[in-house]
This record gives structure tokens, C-alpha cells and sequence, in this order.
């Protein structure tokens, strides 16, 4: 049994998480956790609405059979169905709130992965035995006990006390594309859309309608992420990403940076009951 898995045993039971959004980051912390014995729910937040939605358990939430790397999900609408999913330690999604989940009983991990960039952070700590947040807004020790970088370059490095970097909007390559590869969503409105994720587009190719206004493929390349047709999206949000390497594109699975931040949650649970003078010469603790 790894020191995972046995982590994820707490007093003869399985360690409960809970796990903040449904976007591709934080469904690979899920798989993660469940293969360490964990029970996992995922409570959705609307913002930043989904778009990698084949690397995700988001469309659980819409009762599709949803699968991330073997990883299956259920949907879930109440504390009873949370109950009877976790006692057959089944990956649940849920619309419900943490407020709502806190009353089901301790929530012994608590992660914060709506990758809410530019909005305020709430103070996460005493919510749970140990609360990490992931990205920009989360500070280690201040809203959060230990906060994990994404930054491209500096994904999953552990941050115990101070912040992790403010976003700074610059894409990480993908083949030849950056920032040029996705497509925002310049007013609000509903967003319509018959394409699939893995769908083969062309340059101006049509992929769907905001209110409208026809949106279109920005260049040749797989559709690696959409919104999902219907959803009410404001402005300013991504509503499409193409990749453009071909054949060596990837729209399924886990993600490549996605899964290197859920292991480093991984190592932050090994951490927890470190002595924070043995810290530091930890090298993935960089505050």
C-alpha cells in the first residue's frame, strides 16, 4: 500500500475530499485521490465555464458516461445520493455547494481547483483538516494551509508560506499555437454548438453561435475543447481551444500539466504532518 493510500484510510475509513470545480485540473486530482483510496466528490462552479470537457468529469453533471482514464463519475443531486455513491466509493459530481457538503460530515481534504483567476479568493482554512488551493489568488498559511503553483514552467511546486504567482494571461505552447488557439467570447450570451471535442476543423470553419454571432475555428486543427452547447456564458471566458499538431493532438485522458499538478497534491498530503523545520530542504517546497 502506498503512503497514499494509506493517507487515504483515516480511523478505518476512507479519508473524505472534496474537491472545488470540474475542469480537467481538477478531475485529475480526483483520479489521483481515488487510486489513493480517497472518497471525492466534485461540487461545479459555473465560472470559468468548462471547456476541455473530454479531460473532465464535468459532463457527469449532465448524466453522460463520463470516464477520465479508466476513472468513472456519477452524478449526484442530494446528501443522500452522496451518501449511497460514497459508500460504493464512487467519483461523485455534484452541483451542490460546500456549504452543502460540510453538513454530510469532515471533510478531511479540502482542493480548490475552479482555477478562479482573476476573482477574489475566500479564506478556505478550518473548512476542512487541510485545504490547498491551486493557482493564482491562493496563498500558503493565508487563504489556504498549502497553495500549488500552475503556472506553465512552475506547475506543481508547493508553496507553504506566501502566494503563488498572479496570472499573467500568457498561453503555454502548444505546437506552433499559444493564446492564438483559443476563442473568447466577446459579449455574453448562450453559446449553441453542434461540434464535438475531437471534431477535425478548418480555418473559419463554423463552430457555433454566441447569441448571434457565428464563431468560427481560428486555424486547421482538432477541436480540443469546447463550452458545451447551451451553457450561458459571460464575457471574457474561453469558449473553444484548437490543437494544431495533427496527429499528435490529445483531446482525452488526463492532461500533461493537469496531471502534474494532481500529483503534487499527492506529495503536499505527505508533507502535512512535516515539521516545519525539515521543510525546506524539501525540494518541492519552495516557501
Amino acid at each position: 500500500m502506498s503512503e497514499l493510500q494509506q493517507q487515504g484510510r483515516t480511523r478505518g475509513r476512507r479519508a473524505f475530499a472534496t474537491i472545488l470545480g470540474t475542469n480537467e485540473i481538477a478531475s485529475a486530482v480526483a483520479v489521483e485521490l481515488h487510486r489513493g483510496g480517497y472518497n471525492i466528490v466534485l461540487s461545479h462552479d459555473p465560472m470559468p465555464p468548462v471547456i476541455r470537457r473530454k479531460m473532465a468529469f464535468h459532463d457527469a453533471l449532465y448524466e453522460d458516461d463520463v470516464s477520465v482514464d479508466g476513472v468513472k463519475a456519477e452524478r449526484a443531486d442530494t446528501g443522500v445520493h452522496i451518501r449511497a455513491g460514497l459508500a460504493r466509493n464512487t467519483v461523485l459530481v455534484t452541483s451542490l455547494g460546500l456549504l452543502d457538503l460540510i453538513v454530510l460530515g469532515t471533510i478531511d481534504l479540502l482542493v480548490d481547483a475552479r482555477m478562479n483567476k482573476y476573482q477574489v479568493t475566500p479564506d478556505l482554512r478550518r473548512l476542512a483538516k487541510l485545504t490547498i488551493g491551486l493557482g493564482p489568488g491562493f496563498s500558503g498559511g493565508t487563504n489556504c494551509d498549502l497553495a500549488i503553483e500552475t503556472r506553465p514552467g512552475k506547475e506543481g511546486q508547493i508553496i507553504q508560506h506566501g502566494p503563488t504567482d498572479a496570472p499573467d494571461g500568457i498561453a503555454r505552447p502548444l505546437g506552433s499555437a499559444t493564446s492564438d488557439r483559443f476563442v473568447h467570447a466577446k459579449v455574453p450570451g448562450r453559446w449553441h454548438t453542434a461540434i464535438e471535442i475531437g471534431a477535425r476543423a478548418f480555418k473559419d470553419f463554423h463552430i457555433g453561435y454566441l447569441g448571434g454571432e457565428s464563431i468560427c475555428a481560428p486555424f486547421d486543427g482538432i477541436v480540443r475543447g469546447v463550452v458545451r452547447d447551451g451553457t450561458e456564458v459571460p464575457a471574457g471566458v474561453k469558449l473553444l481551444e484548437i490543437d494544431p499538431r495533427g496527429r499528435g493532438a490529445d483531446w482525452t485522458g488526463l492532461d500533461a500539466r493537469a496531471l502534474v499538478i494532481a500529483q503534487a497534491v499527492s506529495r503536499a498530503l505527505t508533507f502535512r504532518n512535516a515539521r516545519t523545520a525539515d521543510a525546506p530542504s524539501h525540494p518541492y517546497l519552495v516557501k
